[in-house]
């Protein structure tokens, strides 16, 4: 993977802006030599039987109603790989098809296989899975206007475990940071 810089007004007109890192996996060409950025995803086959792979039967006939499976049970993390990609400038978003080479009576298995691959644009990929990158940034934008509201200060933003709860907690300015000073004496009584 490598990074890329890219940068978006929150809310258009106003002056706020957010920089972000984010992910390209790959570059390839396409036929008339352009350059395309390509995020790549792996599908993992979950098997709760242990037995023969239902990919490795119907990947080839009935690949939509895999995608289709997968887009329902899976629908948060296909659109977290959509948006990333999105935010990335990817041309392309490419999903490989995995499943286990060889499974164990324990659960383990030996190896995995890519079965198949597909590629989609990933604007396009967003529609079909009803994905409206206005909801997409409206959390942020609701965390961005609280954290505008508060004096000036350091802030710790913590999720509560298994909650859907966001607390914002003060902290003191000096919270966070290393003091050389001590760190230095750490090492040298060692």
């Amino acid at each position: 993977s490598s990074g890329i810089n890219a940068e978006w007004p929150l809310r258009p007109g106003e002056p706020l802006t957010l920089i972000c890192r984010c992910e390209v996996d790959a570059v390839t060409t396409s036929a008339n030599g352009e350059e395309k950025y390509m995020n790549i995803k792996a599908l993992n086959e979950w098997d709760l039987k242990g037995g023969a792979s239902e990919w490795r039967q119907k990947l080839d006939t009935q690949r939509g109603d895999i995608l289709t499976t997968e887009m329902k049970n899976n629908k948060c993390k296909l659109a977290k790989w959509t948006v990333s990609s999105i935010l990335a400038g990817s041309d392309l978003l490419k999903f490989g098809y995995v499943t286990r080479s060889m499974p164990r009576s324990s659960g383990e298995s030996i190896g995995h296989s890519i079965l198949g691959t597909q590629e989609f644009i990933p604007k396009q990929f967003a529609a079909q899975i009803s994905l409206d990158m206005n909801n997409a940034w409206g959390i942020l934008r609701v965390i961005v206007d609280r954290c505008m509201q508060l004096k000036d200060g350091k802030y710790v933003l913590y999720k509560e475990p298994g909650k859907g709860i966001l607390r914002i907690y003060k902290v003191p300015l000096n919270t966070f940071e290393e003091d050389n000073d001590d760190s230095d004496e750490e090492e040298e009584g060692k």
